[in-house]
């Protein structure tokens, strides 16, 4: 019979199929043996899911995602929290947030911690979140009501787009911060370290790849010099990723070079990305596929030539962290191109493990007929890619390190 859960996890969605770094976590972690229930601030929207989402045999339990969605559940949770112990050090600190953020979303945090606080088993002894905004608040709030020590895990948009006084806030004993906080880039660390009242409060985990969960890389015959260049892309059609860049860079290929550019993916962007292509004049060499499944996408990465990236930083501060998506195109032995944004320079090197553009269509289009006019480069980038990837960007150490840091704040570990 398996005991009640400790540990209770919050995350934004259940299941999302654009965060299956979550989903690998969280399978991993359970396979370590922690038991915990999952918490979801938000109903799934996606229509199709990731095979680790049905590996996942945790409870996972919905807090309203709207308060006026279940009125009675959470005029019913804001009355019995008033009982627990830490109700009046909670209703302080939500009070001053509020004071400096009065926002729908920061009341809709309340109520959410309000109704987990009240839900959770008995048994609970701490929290953890994914992501270091809106769920790290609901679980900030739920741990001081409880009186019961929370961590978090951060990534990328939470850390650049959060206001500083409040990553302070979350990263200090003296205003109930985390336990321990772990991120998964360098970059990330280092810049949350410098804001926590102590750096060892923040650990470095990278996510890096279950290859258990992905074929053998091919055996790549060298391209033909006139072969045609066919190239892909995975990521959500959002500014951060840069498409737009791509698209324009795909514009100044010279005429004579055959080539076809295939997306995987959904996002906001999609109608405006397709215009903008048909507006090049390049739409009758561009595939939209969608969102697909995970063995739709390692398909596509394995009759692929280059796997296209163009991160950016977006006008609103956010950026991918290091996209798990590079890992995976090195696990085939597909070359990569993308730019030195945030922490992809951690595993690709410009020039040893793939090519790393500036954010211009001119650099992407330079560095795209690079990879077309030598077809010895891009197998050599992914060689090294590939070796990099099994010698430092594994899962194993990083779910270890975590399990334990978890294990540390619960009673009965």
């Amino acid at each position: 019979m398996t005991s009640a859960p400790n540990l209770a996890i919050i995350v934004k969605g259940w299941p999302r199929l654009s965060e299956t770094f979550i989903a690998q976590e969280l399978v991993a972690l359970e396979e370590a043996g922690l038991n915990f229930d999952l918490w979801s601030l938000r109903h799934p929207t996606d229509k199709k899911t990731h095979p680790l989402h049905d590996r996942l045999r945790a409870h996972v339990r919905y807090l309203p995602e709207y308060l006026n969605e279940e009125p009675r559940r959470v005029h019913d949770a804001m009355g019995a929290v008033t009982a627990l112990p830490g109700f009046d050090a909670a209703a302080e600190a939500y009070a001053r947030d509020l004071a400096r953020d009065d926002t729908a979303n920061r009341r809709r945090r309340w109520g959410q911690a309000c109704v987990l606080a009240h839900e959770a088993e008995g048994t609970l002894e701490a929290l953890y979140a994914h992501f270091l905004h809106t769920p790290s608040s609901v679980a900030r709030y739920a741990a001081i009501l409880r009186g019961v020590p929370w961590s978090f895990s951060a990534h990328a948009k939470d850390i650049w787009t959060s206001p500083e006084w409040e990553l302070r806030e979350k990263l200090s004993a003296s205003s109930f911060g985390a336990a321990f906080g772990a991120t998964c880039t360098g970059f990330g660390a280092t810049h949350l370290q410098s804001l926590a009242d102590t750096p060892t409060r923040v650990d470095l985990v990278y996510h890096g790849l279950d290859l258990g969960r992905f074929p053998t890389a091919p055996e790549r015959a060298l391209r033909d010099a006139d072969a045609p260049l066919n190239m892909m892309s995975v990521g959500r059609l959002v500014e951060k990723k840069g498409f737009d860049t791509l698209i324009d860079a795909l514009a100044l290929l010279p005429e004579g070079l055959a080539w076809h550019w295939t997306h995987i993916g959904g996002g906001t962007l999609d109608a405006e990305m397709r215009a903008r292509a048909k507006a090049a004049g390049v739409a009758d060499r561009i595939t939209w596929r969608g969102a697909c499944d995970q063995p739709d996408v390692i398909a596509a990465m394995r009759a692929a030539d280059l796997f296209v990236l163009p991160s950016r930083i977006a006008s609103d501060g956010d950026r991918d962290g290091l996209p798990n998506v590079l890992m995976e195109a090195a696990s085939q032995k597909l070359p990569i191109l993308s730019t030195p944004v945030s922490a992809i320079p951690e595993f690709i090197t410009h020039g040893t493990h793939g090519l790393l553009a500036q954010d211009t269509p001119q650099d992407f289009a330079q560095a795209m007929l690079q990879i077309a006019g030598d077809p010895t480069l891009g197998p050599k980038l992914a060689a090294a890619a590939h070796a990099r990837l099994h010698a430092e960007f594994t899962m194993a150490p990083g779910i270890a390190h975590l399990a334990k840091r978890l294990r540390s704040i619960l009673k009965t570990a």
